[in-house]
């Protein structure tokens, strides 16, 4: 079977989700634009019809407001006194009665009243009174009988860029009309011009706040919107990346497999080629040895011989354990009783090392179905790699907890812990530290815990030493 590189196997799966993925940030990212922009185009809109509105309003004002000049100051002050004069101070008060009379509640800032010469015969602000030419161009436009109204906005450069003024005022200039029924002749004659400014920065507010309103709710969405599609495309990440892991797993696992199986055909192969002539020089060496007891007491080569062969004997035995594991006989048993069995076992050695062994064994842990045979080679094997990493008053520390389901046994020395080199080298067949071994007896410890369908994690303790965690089922 071929492996596929990682690389490629993820590359395969990740590169369509990108797509998705960067197809959707893109769609939002354009909703968000375009929704601003149809925003900010509809406050646009909302201020250009104000100011419509706010044109007409004023244009009804001043047309009011020459009526009520008329009716109520022109009238009788040539009926009374044959002519205007506006420095009279009797005229100028009932002039001024009558325009705030009139212009009362109606929030208007500025009224100025310009002569057909350009000068200022009327004004709330009496240091204008009597300047000259100071109406400008919208004053000749009224001169000519139009309505001319322009919008005057105040503020910081920020404040004028984003639209949003402190100050917003409409000035209109309106030309005064001689009322008909006041004339001599048919005739509507241009006498005088208007100036009327009004303060409507609190409309403008509004439809300022109306447009900051409907940005920030735009943005609130598509936040939201954001978060959600962030979310999903997480989870999605996750998913995808779970699955090539998974993959890879198999992949692995299919690896070790093909190995397992070219290890099981070659060891099924050399045992019965090797087993059978180890075991004849093994007894010829003992007989050997006996007879050379009374030729040769100090000689040591049968001793030599049948300690060789007994080595080669359980390298043939790791090989054949970690090809053909064998199939768990499962019967009820304590961890706490395999555990103490290893220990006993090992008692001398224990002794003779000067190790000290911690126990943290968790009351009333329920039986596991297991095969206390396997189990205890499994834990012995552990306990022998703890002893080679630890010296002398080394200290080993076995603890046992169960969870819902769940037995844990936990198997931690004070030695130097393994560098992370070794570390991702671990489960490697074949692969070993040691100068004599096989690299197998972790192999095999793991496949036994995999055969009672659990699990094995090796990993440095704090601040020093190797911690050994099996999880089996209940």
């Amino acid at each position: 079977m071929k492996k596929i590189p990682h690389k490629e196997s993820n590359t395969q799966g990740v590169r369509p989700f990108i797509l998705v993925k960067a197809f959707t940030f893109s769609s939002l990212i354009v909703m968000l634009t375009a929704t601003i922009v149809i925003a900010a185009l509809n406050a646009h809109w909302v201020r250009d019809i104000l100011l419509e509105k706010n044109k007409e309003y004023n244009s009804l004002l001043v047309e009011n407001l020459n009526h009520q000049i008329f009716l109520r100051f022109v009238a009788p002050v040539v009926y009374k006194y044959g002519e205007i004069k506006l420095r009279e101070k009797e005229q100028h008060k009932l002039l001024d009665t009558v325009i705030k009379s009139t212009l009362h509640s109606f929030h208007v800032e500025m009224v100025t009243i310009y002569g057909t010469d350009n000068i200022i015969g009327y004004s709330f602000d009496e240091d204008q009174i009597g300047k000259e030419n100071a109406g400008g161009v919208h004053y000749e436009k009224a001169m000519k009988n139009q309505v001319t109204s322009t919008l005057i906005q105040k503020g910081s450069f920020l404040e004028l860029m984003f639209m949003f003024p402190q100050e917003t005022k409409i000035i209109t200039f309106a030309p005064l009309i001689q009322e008909v029924e006041f004339s001599r002749s048919r005739e509507r004659m241009v006498i005088g011009v208007i100036e009327v400014i009004r303060d409507i920065s609190d409309d403008y507010q509004k439809v300022f706040k109306l447009q900051g309103l409907i940005v920030a709710s735009c943005v609130i969405i598509m936040g939201i919107l954001f978060l959600i599609l962030r979310f999903v495309v997480k989870h999605g990440e996750r998913i995808i990346e779970r699955r090539a892991e998974e993959r890879l797993k198999l992949e692995e696992k299919l690896i070790q497999a093909e190995h397992l199986s070219a290890i099981g055909g070659m060891t099924a192969g050399i045992s019965h080629e090797i087993r059978n002539p180890l075991g004849i020089i093994k007894s010829s060496a003992q007989l050997l040895k006996k007879k050379m007891a009374k030729l040769d007491q100090e000689s040591k080569i049968p001793d030599i011989i049948v300690e060789e062969s007994t080595r080669l004997n359980h390298i043939i035995t790791d090989f054949l354990d970690f090809a053909k594991p064998k199939i768990p006989d499962l019967r009820p048993c304590s961890i706490d009783e395999v555990i103490e069995k290893n220990l006993t076992f090992l008692a001398p050695q224990i002794k003779d090392a000067k190790i000290h062994i911690q126990r943290n064994y968790q009351k009333n842990i329920p039986e596991i179905l297991a095969d206390t045979a396997m189990l205890y080679q499994s834990f012995l094997n552990i306990l022998l790699n703890s002893f080679h990493a630890l010296e002398e008053n080394g200290t080993i520390t076995i603890s046992t907890w169960d969870e819902p389901g769940l037995v844990h046994i936990c198997f931690t020395d004070n030695g130097d812990g393994i560098s992370e080199d070794v570390l991702k080298k671990i489960w490697t067949p074949f692969f070993t530290t040691k100068d004599t071994g096989t690299g197998l007896g972790l192999g095999i410890v793991k496949n036994i815990i995999e055969a009672h369908k659990g699990s094995i994690h090796i990993s440095n303790a704090e601040p020093l030493g190797t911690k050994i965690e099996i999880t089996l089922p209940i």
